[in-house]
């Protein structure tokens, strides 16, 4: 069997599968993440391999798997943050996840020696705060007691994998995520390097993907539940290995987008995607010699957990379901009413960390269905931005496949559908496709499967969703008046406020 974790923002999902790939359980422990002023997002290390341990355990009693039948661990993790460990690996701070966007003037900085488009053409990123890069730079200008003492900055699967083996690496996916990443030589960029005045040996080896970082460590293995010396394998960044988790390992197998927290939508290229307005940008895949062009919103799912916490602080899980389906039975972008989903400032389509979420339009007979109705159209029409974005750059985009837990619900998937004029698929594996592409390259590591093609095979289309024609033509009358909605807040984004 595997066993195979998915570090997110809200939590750690580990899922159990056999030796055919299928998954037989998950489950998730949750965990806090601290969101300040100034654009400060912060989590503890610990807590993360806490609810490793934690979610293993329970799920090895939960299905009376034997820990020695437990042939590989697996894993996937949060993208774009920075670990900052001692010479015992131990964190010196919180990490800085995601989506922290508070080092704007590192990066402006940074641009007066090194450009953007420089940096777009080595990386496949564009400079912004969101990355790992500007986070250091942070740190060094902010607390240079911390970065002094720290021996190597990492991603948040690559510090678990180290606790639980000794041995502290990364992939190639997760190093595309730190603005530091030489896509096509595969190695750190020495003239980013040199720009931002970092040594590189603060920064891990970068190894496949499919590497076994080592054994689980002796002392480890009690608190993990699994057997001392059971494999490790690195792993990836959560966005590639939902790409395989959804089925996407290759140019024929369609898109995919993510509705979790942060929202995107990918697919699988033989070569990095260069947008010439830099609107996208290119991961590195998890399968090798693969790429994954991506455009990343940062408050997807964010933003309707962000209006359910409003409209229903007390309504428990259900408020989702009932605010969705209320939603349903309104209009808003037809009456007017737009939402810009710029909760935690943008990456794709703007790259503008100033930018914030607005509501435009509002008129007093518009109530919380309304609304929620605004926020799931918002999405959408973001996502959709990007969309157009892929297929200007010459991107075929026919066929979607749904995953994370905001593709459970009809009515969005529907309106995505609407929204971007193409068919859009529930697959089987939704919530758990992170792991299951974690469960999938742990086994290509150690040979339970010939390769990352049975991804494919382990989850099916459910549901197919298509465009209606009608609302289709509506829809994109609207996208124009969203996109028109955010060229005329822009300036106020840019210009100096008090509030952060």
């Amino acid at each position: 069997m595997l066993l195979a974790h998915d570090l997110g923002t809200t939590g750690n999902k580990a899922s159990i599968h056999d030796a055919a790939g299928r998954l037989l359980d998950s489950v998730t422990v949750s965990y806090d993440a601290s969101f300040g002023p100034g654009g400060t997002a912060e989590q503890d290390p610990q807590d993360w391999f806490d609810a490793v341990c934690e979610a293993g355990r329970s799920l090895l009693e939960r299905t009376g798997t034997d820990p020695a039948a437990i042939e590989a661990v697996g894993f996937s993790g949060q993208m774009m943050g920075a670990v900052f460990l001692d010479r015992r690996l131990d964190p010196l701070r919180p990490a800085i996840i995601w989506a922290d966007h508070r080092s704007t003037e590192q990066v402006a900085r940074l641009k007066d020696r090194i450009s953007v488009a420089e940096v777009y053409r080595i990386t496949g990123h564009r400079l912004h705060p969101t990355y790992s890069l500007a986070k250091i730079l942070w740190v060094r200008d902010n607390q240079p007691d911390v970065l002094t003492a720290t021996s190597r900055v990492c991603l948040a699967k690559d510090y678990v994998v180290a606790r639980l083996t000794g041995r502290l690496v990364t992939d190639p996916s997760d190093a595309s995520s730190t603005n530091l990443y030489d896509q096509r030589s595969g190695t750190w960029s020495d003239d980013i390097l040199a720009a931002a005045a970092l040594d590189e040996g603060i920064l891990p080896e970068i190894v496949p993907a499919t590497t076994v970082a080592g054994g689980l460590l002796p002392e480890i293995a009690s608190r993990t539940g699994l057997k001392a010396g059971t494999p490790v394998v690195v792993g990836g960044g959560d966005g590639p290995l939902a790409a395989v988790g959804a089925g996407v390992v290759d140019e024929g197998s369609g898109a995919y987008t993510y509705l979790g927290s942060s929202s995107w939508v990918s697919f699988a290229s033989s070569q990095p995607l260069y947008d010439q307005h830099m609107r996208t940008m290119t991961f590195n895949h998890v399968v090798p010699e693969s790429f994954v062009p991506t455009a990343t919103m940062q408050a997807g799912g964010a933003s309707l957990e962000w209006i359910a916490d409003v409209l229903e602080p007390d309504g428990g899980p259900d408020r989702f379901v009932r605010l969705v389906a209320a939603a349903d039975d309104v209009a808003a972008a037809s009456e007017g009413l737009f939402y810009l989903p710029h909760l935690l400032g943008e990456r794709s389509p703007h790259w503008n960390a100033r930018a914030r979420g607005a509501f435009v339009g509002l008129a007093k007979h518009h109530g919380p269905a309304h609304l929620a109705r605004a926020v799931l159209e918002g999405v959408a029409f973001n996502l959709a931005v990007c969309v157009d974005a892929f297929r200007e750059s010459g991107a075929t985009i026919d066929r979607v496949h749904a995953i994370g837990g905001g593709a459970a619900s009809d009515v969005w998937l529907q309106m995505l559908a609407d929204v971007w004029g193409c068919e859009v698929h529930r697959r089987t594996i939704v919530e758990e496709a992170n792991s299951l592409g974690a469960a999938v390259t742990a086994g290509v590591a150690v040979g339970v499967f010939d390769g990352f093609e049975v991804a494919a095979d382990l989850s099916e289309i459910t549901a197919r969703f298509a465009p209606d024609s009608v609302r289709h033509r509506a829809y994109r009358e609207h996208l124009a008046g969203f996109r028109n909605a955010y060229a005329r807040l822009q300036p106020w984004f840019e210009a100096p406020r008090s509030v952060p």
